[in-house]
């Protein structure tokens, strides 16, 4: 331990200080308090379930050790030493804490949260660092003793595999967030854009004009940063316009805030410019351009188009729609079982699933069946290519299918996954008659190429304008409550994806005038009931 340093563990047992002061130890071999046990009458390893004195002890010594700086024997009170040692003597060699008191809370279970209230120092400035984190206690598989459960989050909640915690002086100059119209997107007030903002620093802070300052951040695998944990010094902040919307951005972080789990994104279909996008939780993780699920029956906007291309159905013909239909060995069947005649609009409408699963056999005939989805995803929706929307996002998925899974395809089951950009962008695509690529920032501010998609057929945009509507606007449409308010000219599609047995995903995208919109509520239910809501208050806000 360095001269002058001080560090410690609070809680009620013991403190470290400089100075070489020990602390009482709790010896960890076969859970036994007190001296070194006699090797010659080592008992077997202990089984079972933790005692709630085991987890509080391991933890208490884990937590001292790295408090203290003492790297090794921090490693060896976990399952992973290899790992978790080097991790901690990182802590305070790469990250600069000076001084650190880490506070123990009341366990659940096996699990033990913290506080850690750091002094992060360097080049001489220092600055306070606190945040929670928790960490769980596992008994050993070959020798009994319980053992910290080492995982990168110990450290940082935000660290993953590979990252690390590093402070120097920024890689980047922090940047000031503008929207469209000038109208600055602080962080604090739009939370969702944090992860999104960090993104575009790092990809265009130097552009943006502006000097670094002295930052403790999380750096990838390969020396990227991707998260900015503390400034000790702020360095200048160049302007950064971006396509954001931030009336539009207000009402989507209000609406995401409904429910626990939540993404939405907004586009605007002439342009192809993302005016929203907003995340519940807002920090971490961007569902909203980064997530890969089921769309479900909001995917029945590309099967649509499949069917015009394909001469299967037009929006006018009449198409069957029994309760149920079966196909390679699957039973598929409509909410409720439920069952309706008239035409495809009808069948779009009232989200009937048997109707496009019965596309199936006109398009076997034509040996289509397997490819013709996706092929229609990419040709006319540019799902499949690669975007350049100024920050990492995943661009939708349309593989090719087989046995049972092609039916389940055709309504956004399988393998097809999707997120909320994706499927605003497919919403963008009906109201405009052609796909153009999603994007955050201009192209010309680094001069990457964007992703293009023919241009729908007249006949094919104006039949799916006329589903979608329908669908809003329709006596049977399962997306008229969701959509009552929200201005004309207005088009929407519902949709629920189910997972794994549990509360079916909601799904919801529409458009409204110049803007679409799509949001994804995990077991949010049926889209009208929580996706719609999400989705209308946006479109209202544009």
């Amino acid at each position: 331990m360095r001269s002058g340093v001080k560090v410690g563990i609070v809680g009620g047992v013991f403190a470290v200080v400089a100075g070489g002061v020990a602390y009482g130890g709790y010896n960890l071999w076969n859970g036994v308090t007190g001296g070194s046990p006699d090797v010659g009458t080592r008992a077997a390893p202990k089984t079972g379930p933790l005692s709630s004195e085991e987890v509080t002890a391991t933890a208490r010594d884990f937590l001292a050790a790295w408090a203290a700086g003492e790297s090794d024997r921090a490693g060896q009170l976990t399952n992973d030493p290899v790992t978790a040692g080097p991790a901690v003597a990182s802590y305070r060699e790469d990250v600069g804490v000076s001084e650190a008191k880490i506070t123990p809370g009341t366990p659940t279970g096996a699990v033990v949260p913290f506080t850690v209230e750091a002094t992060v120092t360097y080049d001489g400035v220092s600055k306070p660092w606190t945040y929670t984190s928790k960490l769980g206690v596992v008994r050993g598989e070959s020798t009994g003793r319980p053992l910290v459960r080492w995982t990168p989050t110990v450290l940082h909640p935000k660290l993953t595999a590979g990252a690390t915690l590093r402070t120097g002086t920024a890689k980047a100059p922090p940047v000031r967030a503008l929207d469209h119209k000038g109208v600055a997107l602080p962080p604090e007030k739009y939370p969702s854009l944090v992860p999104v903002l960090d993104a575009l620093r790092q990809r265009y802070g130097g552009k943006a004009g502006g000097t670094p300052g002295v930052e403790t951040w999380i750096e990838s695998a390969n020396g990227t940063p991707v998260s900015t944990l503390l400034v000790l010094a702020a360095g200048k902040p160049g302007e950064l316009r971006t396509t954001i919307d931030a009336g539009v951005q207000a009402a989507a972080e209000k609406a995401v805030k409904e429910f626990p789990t939540a993404a939405v994104a907004a586009v605007e279909p002439s342009t192809g410019a993302i005016r929203a996008v907003a995340n519940n939780p807002a920090s971490g993780f961007n569902t909203a351009f980064q997530g890969k699920q089921a769309p479900g029956s909001t995917m029945k906007i590309v099967t649509g188009a499949m069917m015009m291309r394909y001469g299967v159905a037009r929006p006018d013909s009449p198409v069957e729609c029994p309760p149920d239909v079966r196909w390679e060995e699957q039973t598929f069947q409509n909410l409720g079982r439920f069952t309706t005649k008239g035409d495809l609009t009808n069948a779009f409408a009232m989200s009937c699933n048997t109707a496009f699963i019965k596309a199936i056999t006109p398009l076997k005939d034509k040996g289509v069946h397997n490819t013709a989805l996706g092929d229609t995803a990419r040709k006319w929706f540019g799902i499949g290519e690669l975007w350049s929307v100024g920050v990492q996002t995943e661009d939708g998925s349309v593989p090719e299918s087989s046995g049972s899974e092609t039916a389940a395809s055709y309504i956004g089951q399988g393998r097809i996954t999707m997120n909320a950009l994706n499927m605003a962008s497919v919403s963008a695509t009906v109201k405009n008659g052609g796909f153009l690529q999603p994007y955050l920032v201009p192209r010309d501010l680094d001069g990457r190429e964007f992703a293009e998609a023919e241009r729908l057929p007249g006949e094919v945009a104006l039949g799916l304008q006329k589903m979608m509507n329908a669908a809003a606007t329709g006596p049977r449409g399962t997306a008229v409550e969701a959509m009552a308010g929200v201005p004309w000219p207005k088009g929407a599609k519902t949709g629920s994806a189910e997972v794994d047995g549990q509360t079916s995903n909601s799904w919801f995208t529409g458009y409204s005038g110049d803007l679409a919109a799509a949001a994804v509520v995990e077991a949010g239910g049926h889209g009208s009931d929580a996706a719609g809501p999400v989705v209308a208050k946006v479109l209202k806000a544009g």
